[in-house]
């Protein structure tokens, strides 16, 4: 099957998009280990890769309690701001374009990489079944604390400063985090919030808190330079829902009567089934929404084409695929075979598994 649907431009709000391929955010772990800001090394792979139409950077924490896992980015302090700075710098002298994925991790933490060894916070009290990645290695995740009503509205306004400092740092927008088992995730589903206050029960309730964050991201830096990421029927971080058809629909209408950019949508288990038992018609989001639409999961380049021609998408995601392609855009192009992923290097580390992969030519992109 012809291509060519993947390399049509297309607006996204004030960004004009050179092709439809997107590189989906990607923990790395490779961090400054004191600052957590980035580094020359990860300007030079996020240069590397400066030919997707749009790059969506790492999961990064908002504030010091959204850290998860060691050695992830944060975008509240001056060091890292600078840091994320010369990797916008980079992909933009390419002539990239890229925008900051917003992260708080809520119960997907240890109190190893919390403040002061605290409890790592969550709309309920309930313990995840996993491991967490701590600087000692993994360690079982223990039970977090509720956060009182009180404390929701600071951690809202973070998500609003957060969205400031990736400006200041030079992205060219955001995109909150609200799937894979994460802070919003958890409030939005029946599995982990059981609360009774404004931000429990109801449907309504439960998307209060992903509506406000983004809200408050969009009145920061404008709604058009904001994005969601959701994962409907994802169990990824010992996540669930009861019914999540009508949860995810009238989450997915409040966002568009929002105005933001796009809807990026991990379609079914996340790196796994697209077509989960139980699950229901993605293609409800899809129309519910009427900004541009992301999808993401499994994709390969047919399958992203296919799907393209036929407006089931706007936008591709790939994610692992771009890790061992710095040129992925070009093998999509020239229907080249892909290169084979290391495992061992994805988390944490150096250079080796991360900005040495070659370009089909052999030769290893240069960020210069």
């Amino acid at each position: 099957m012809s291509v060519d649907a993947l390399f049509e431009p297309l607006k996204l709000g004030p960004l004009d998009l050179p092709n439809r391929i997107v590189m989906a955010p990607l923990t790395r772990s490779r961090a400054d280990a004191k600052t957590l800001a980035p580094r020359q090394m990860n300007a030079d792979y996020y240069a590397q890769r400066a030919s997707a139409g749009l790059i969506i950077a790492e999961a990064t924490q908002i504030m010091p309690e959204g850290q998860g896992y060691a050695w992830t980015p944060g975008i509240y302090s001056d060091e890292q701001i600078a840091g994320w700075k010369l990797v916008t710098d980079a992909v933009h002298a390419k002539g990239g374009r890229i925008v900051l994925q917003l992260w708080h991790v809520g119960r997907i933490s240890h109190p190893d990489i919390q403040p002061d060894g605290k409890l790592p916070v969550a709309p309920s009290a309930i313990k995840p079944e996993g491991q967490a990645f701590t600087t000692d290695g993994f360690k079982p995740m223990v039970e977090p604390r509720a956060l009182e009503l009180d404390e929701i509205p600071g951690i809202v306004a973070q998500y609003g400063k957060a969205a400031e400092n990736a400006r200041a740092a030079g992205f060219d927008g955001v995109e909150v985090h609200g799937a894979n088992g994460y802070l919003l995730d958890q409030f939005l589903r029946d599995g982990t919030n059981y609360r009774t206050d404004a931000y429990g029960g109801s449907i309504e309730n439960r998307s209060r808190f992903l509506i406000e964050a983004v809200e408050a991201a969009a009145n920061a830096i404008g709604a058009d330079r904001v994005g969601v990421r959701l994962s409907p029927l994802s169990p990824f971080n010992d996540i669930s829902d009861s019914n999540p058809e009508p949860l995810f629909v009238h989450a997915v209408e409040r966002l568009s009567a929002l105005g933001i950019a796009y809807l990026h949508v991990i379609e079914g288990e996340t790196q796994g089934n697209r077509t989960p038992e139980g699950g229901f018609d993605l293609a409800k989001l899809r129309n519910a929404f009427k900004g541009v639409y992301i999808g993401n999961n499994n994709y390969d380049a047919a399958l992203a084409a296919e799907r393209v021609s036929s407006g089931a998408v706007d936008l591709v995601a790939f994610g692992r695929p771009f890790i061992s392609n710095p040129d992925l855009v070009e093998r999509i192009r020239e229907g080249a075979p892909l290169a084979a992923l290391d495992k061992a290097t994805l988390y944490g580390g150096g250079e080796k598994g991360y900005v040495d992969y070659p370009t089909l030519e052999g030769a290893t992109l240069s960020a210069a």
